[in-house]
């Protein structure tokens, strides 16, 4: 993986060309570019104007490679909000993109719990090898987490949840977790850090796909 200079498929005319090859070439230089992980690193810290968040991210039992194996046979990536499911490159993989949001209404009705929850209470019978991105609800990764405890496994977790009200203890406890994950450390995160992760995995997949 040292030195790639492949450039986001999405960039797709030469401005957006020009703007994705100079952001990653500052990116390596600045974060390095020795491993996949470093790729995410880059790009998170490009989603997020700040190389501070290439240092804050954290990987867990081979993520990366968990990701491309559940791409590779289709697994389902489901999201936490609209904003992450948008953004997340539909394009050459088969894995359908959901978002918990739309399934959320008949459990929230009876629960006193958020909507994104109630969501992936919703779609339980789904969790199990599939990819899970979360990107805003702190409450949704941890009862991701609870259901992991429970012996429902997704494929990869990406939870990069932002705020000051469980966010970054969200996040430590999927640390602790028996499934490959992409996190960040501290209360910082978003959409975009989340949405940067899973479409690097993409990439990396439409790599393997060329070669």
């Amino acid at each position: 993986m040292t030195g790639n200079t492949y450039i986001d498929p999405g960039a797709d005319t030469k401005e957006g060309y020009q703007i994705s090859s100079t952001s990653r070439g500052l990116a390596r230089m600045v974060v390095g570019d020795e491993t996949p992980e470093d790729r995410i690193r880059q790009r998170c810290a490009i989603a997020v104007g700040d190389f501070i968040m290439a240092d804050l991210m954290a990987f867990k039992n081979n993520p990366i490679d968990a990701g491309l194996k559940a791409l590779e046979s289709g697994a389902p990536i489901i999201t936490d909000i609209r904003m992450v499911q948008t953004g997340i490159r539909k394009k050459e993989h088969n894995s359908e993109v959901l978002c918990v949001l739309d399934y959320e209404s008949e459990v929230s009705k009876n629960k006193e719990i958020t909507r994104s929850s109630a969501g992936f209470i919703a779609l339980k019978d789904k969790i199990e090898g599939s990819i899970i991105v979360i990107g805003n609800a702190p409450s949704a990764l941890l009862m991701v987490c609870d259901f992991i405890d429970k012996g429902i496994k997704p494929a990869l977790v990406i939870g990069t949840p932002v705020g000051f009200v469980n966010a970054k203890e969200s996040k430590e406890l999927l640390r602790t977790k028996d499934v490959p994950s992409v996190s960040n450390r501290g209360t910082r995160g978003g959409t975009p850090p989340a949405v940067a992760s899973m479409n690097e995995i993409i990439t990396m997949f439409i790599e393997k796909q060329q070669i």
